[in-house]
């Protein structure tokens, strides 16, 4: 089968890949079976005075998930590696950066929760970031999304033709047959998915990877907490520090490619006034 043209937007299949790369999701076909786990840790005290700033500047709502947000699209926007999904066996390189985010539509056991899919251009700097989130999330809030309203629609059907229907939408998704618009609400397919365990004041979590779609990268955030540290000339610093786990799918890049990807976001978060400004450029992946 060949692909849908309709989907082509998604992304372009990247053929100047080494031997091992090539090979690596024949041999191993699970995305969960493909994954790595990674842990970090981060002294966030300038980035809490950063969000202060912020929030004296009129961002008032503004907070570490938008800072998250910003550095990652950052990253992309310099390392297009990590911007990658496989489809079919095969590796392709996403032409959008397409961030999802989980979000209670109120702060209540029991209330509703609803997946967000953010679109943002590699040129977003903190202030663009802060804009599309918010702006997001209130609609989110105050309307149904496209995506449970299908899902609304198809929990009424029968078990056997749910299954039916799943086992289906595996097969378009594997050729690239599914209509883009279905892709373009679904939560299984986007460059990232964040989720923030700091307002339920826990540790972070390693999310796993869906098998269906092609999110390549899970990444979890917990509460804040001080730790004393010892400095160099033997006094001890009260700290800030956030805990984070990373899930990633090892196929679409090397571990150098991570590693440098990861430090990458570190040094943001760390710096958080690079993301005032655009980046001076924006590096495309290879052919």
């Amino acid at each position: 089968m060949s692909e849908n043209k309709n989907n082509k937007k998604e992304g372009r299949r990247i053929r100047t890949l080494d031997p091992m790369h090539y090979v690596g999701p024949y041999l191993m076909t699970s995305r969960v079976g493909s994954s790595n786990y990674f842990s970090g840790k981060l002294d966030v005290e300038i980035a809490e005075e950063y969000i202060k700033q912020k929030k004296e500047q009129g961002f008032k709502d503004f907070s570490m998930m938008h800072l998250f947000l910003a550095a990652f699209v950052r990253v992309y926007s310099q390392h297009p590696e990590m911007n990658r999904f496989i489809r079919g066996r095969r590796i392709y390189a996403r032409n959008g950066i397409d961030i999802l985010i989980t979000i209670k539509k109120e702060m209540k056991l029991n209330a509703a929760d609803t997946v967000v899919k953010l679109h943002f251009e590699p040129t977003a700097t903190a202030e663009d970031v802060y804009k599309i989130v918010n702006e997001a999330i209130e609609t989110a809030k105050n309307e149904s999304g496209d995506f449970d309203e299908t899902v609304g629609l198809l929990c009424k059907l029968p078990r056997f033709v749910m299954r039916g229907f799943a086992g289906i939408l595996n097969v378009l998704d594997f050729y690239g047959l599914m209509p883009k618009s279905l892709v373009d609400i679904s939560p299984f397919h986007g460059t990232l998915v964040i989720t923030s365990l700091a307002s339920l004041g826990i540790p972070p979590v390693y999310h796993h990877l869906y098998e269906f779609g092609n999110v390549p990268l899970f990444f979890a955030f917990g509460r804040r907490y001080n730790e004393y540290v010892n400095q160099a000339d033997g006094s001890v610093k009260k700290c800030k520090f956030m805990d984070y786990r990373i899930t990633c799918d090892e196929r679409i890049a090397d571990g150098h490619a991570y590693s440098v990807a990861i430090r990458y976001m570190n040094h943001l978060v760390r710096n958080p006034e690079i993301l005032d400004n655009p980046p001076e450029k924006v590096v495309e992946d290879i052919p």
